[in-house]
Order: C-alpha cells, then sequence, then structure tokens
C-alpha cells in the first residue's frame, strides 16, 4: 500500500497517487493524478511542476479524494472532471456519450485539409455522440451549414450543451440510422460518420475503463456490414451528385466496408492514422 505523506502538497500528492494508481493497476498512474490535480488547482498539467511544494488545502483534498478513488476503479478521466481537449474547442463529456479519441482528430483535420477555406458547404455528421466533429468542423468552418444526428437523447443533450459553450450554431435532430428519417429532398455536400464498429465479441479486448464505463450504443455493432450499409444507403438518398463522404472505420474490417462502398458505384480512398492503421474512407459518388 502506498505510504500516507504527513503533509500533502502537490509533490507528496503525485508520488502517492501514482503508486496507489499502480497498485489498482490503472492506466497511466502518473498522468492521471496530473490530470486530475490540474483539474481541481485550475491549472495546467505542466504547471504543476512550478508547485511541487504548494500545500494543498482542506477543500482542495476534500474535492480530489473522490475523484483519485472513482479512478481507482477505473473510470475515464475524461468523465470525471466532466470535459475533454478535442480540436482545440472543448467538450462536456458524460456517461452518456463516447469520449472523443486522437483519431477522429485526424479524421476532421483530413476533412479541413480537403476542402478550401472559402468553401460553403451542407454537412451532415450522423451519429454525433458529444458533438466533437460537427463542432470542431463549424468552429474551424463558420461559413458551413453544420446538421448533426444521433438516436440517444442523451447523446443530442450534451452536444448541443456542447455547442452553446463553444458558441456555435449546428441543427441537432434525432434521427435512427437504419430508419433515417430526414426531410424529403434534402442533399448534402458533406456527409460524415464515425459510427459504431467494435463487435460483441471484441469486449474482452478493451481496456476496462472503456467497457465498463463508455456507452455500449456507442460501441458496438451487430456486424460491419449492417453497420455501413445503412450508411451507404443514407449516401446514396441525401448526399449531392458532387458530394463527398468521410467515415471512421474499424481497422480489421475496412476490406468489409470496401465491399459495401464498391468502385463501380463510389470513388474510395483509405487513409491511415498515426499508428499506420487503415482508419478513415473518404469517397465520391463514381
Amino acid at each position: 500500500m502506498a505510504k500516507v505523506p504527513s503533509v500533502w502538497t502537490v509533490l507528496s500528492m503525485m508520488e502517492w497517487a501514482t503508486a496507489f494508481f499502480e497498485e489498482k493497476k490503472v492506466k497511466s498512474p502518473r498522468f492521471s493524478i496530473e490530470w486530475l490535480l490540474a483539474d481541481v488547482l485550475s491549472t495546467r498539467r505542466l504547471d504543476l511542476y512550478l508547485e511541487y511544494d504548494r500545500p494543498l488545502s482542506t477543500a482542495e483534498l476534500d474535492e480530489l479524494r473522490p475523484m483519485v478513488k472513482r479512478r481507482a476503479s477505473h473510470e475515464p478521466l475524461q468523465y470525471i472532471t466532466g470535459e475533454t481537449d478535442f480540436h482545440r474547442v472543448t467538450l462536456k463529456v458524460e456517461a452518456g456519450v463516447l469520449i472523443p479519441r486522437q483519431e477522429t482528430e485526424q479524421l476532421v483535420d483530413w476533412i479541413l485539409n480537403h476542402f478550401d477555406e472559402t468553401t460553403q458547404l451542407k454537412v451532415i455528421d450522423i451519429g454525433t455522440g458529444s458533438g466533437c466533429i460537427p463542432i470542431a468542423l463549424k468552429k474551424a468552418r463558420p461559413n458551413w451549414n453544420v446538421t448533426a444526428t444521433d438516436i440517444s437523447d442523451e447523446a443530442l443533450r450534451i452536444a448541443e450543451e456542447n455547442a452553446s459553450l463553444n458558441q456555435v450554431e449546428i441543427d441537432f435532430m434525432k434521427n435512427d440510422l437504419f430508419q433515417p428519417e430526414l426531410p424529403s429532398g434534402e442533399k448534402f455536400d458533406l456527409i460524415i460518420s464515425n459510427p459504431p464498429y467494435i463487435h460483441p465479441d471484441e469486449r474482452n479486448t478493451l481496456d476496462e475503463e472503456v467497457k465498463n464505463y463508455e456507452p455500449e450504443i456507442a460501441l458496438f455493432c451487430e456486424s460491419t456490414h449492417k453497420m455501413y450499409s445503412a450508411i451507404e444507403k443514407i449516401c446514396q438518398l441525401y448526399l449531392q451528385p458532387s458530394g463527398t463522404i468521410f467515415l471512421e472505420l474499424h481497422e480489421h474490417h475496412t476490406g468489409e466496408v470496401l465491399k459495401i462502398f464498391k468502385e463501380e458505384t463510389w470513388e474510395p480512398e483509405l487513409k491511415n492514422d498515426f499508428s499506420d492503421k487503415p482508419r478513415f474512407l473518404r469517397a465520391k459518388k463514381g
């Protein structure tokens, strides 16, 4: 058991909590306590190292202790502090939405780099979750007309709060991608989706903090074919003839997705993530 210090300073808390998290097999133990301390002290993680000897007040310790306990149970840091950064915006996150991933930031970069800044587009994000993709896009391209959909009322509530937090205007609507009910005749220049793409039999390969805390509806799909076939159908119905689609994929099932977005109908292009795994698809109608 980690030895409890006689005086709680920034340094002694970091050392004690790191050892405590290591005992509990928490992922990234040092980073975890830095993240929590920075949140409680309203400072940046790097600035903690300028305040090593700073004593922690009783109020600060009272706020920090339950956070440390939650982290020791492998709860994600983002849910504990209630927010995360994503592509230069700050987002509220709760247990009802998937925590935005670094890979999805790469998807946003690919989209932004594909279009000139002066281009005006009508955009829809399918399965928006926290709203991370449309909010980041709207923040970078205020001239875009952006819509976002999700089947979850909880996700839509959080996404709307995030749009307000970041002062961007986005049209949110509840919609089931397997039974889409978008306005008749609606057409988009750009369709985006980062859908649930993990198979249920892969559950045991996931980190404990993912499989035990993040919403199953945002993680798992019955099958790759069923999920991406539904998205392809939406693209056929609602994409402008000159439009483009961007999708995030499961690295092990890209071949199956390519069979859905066939070359005789689409012009598909795969892109690897920073880990050199096939992660994204861009396509236009062939």
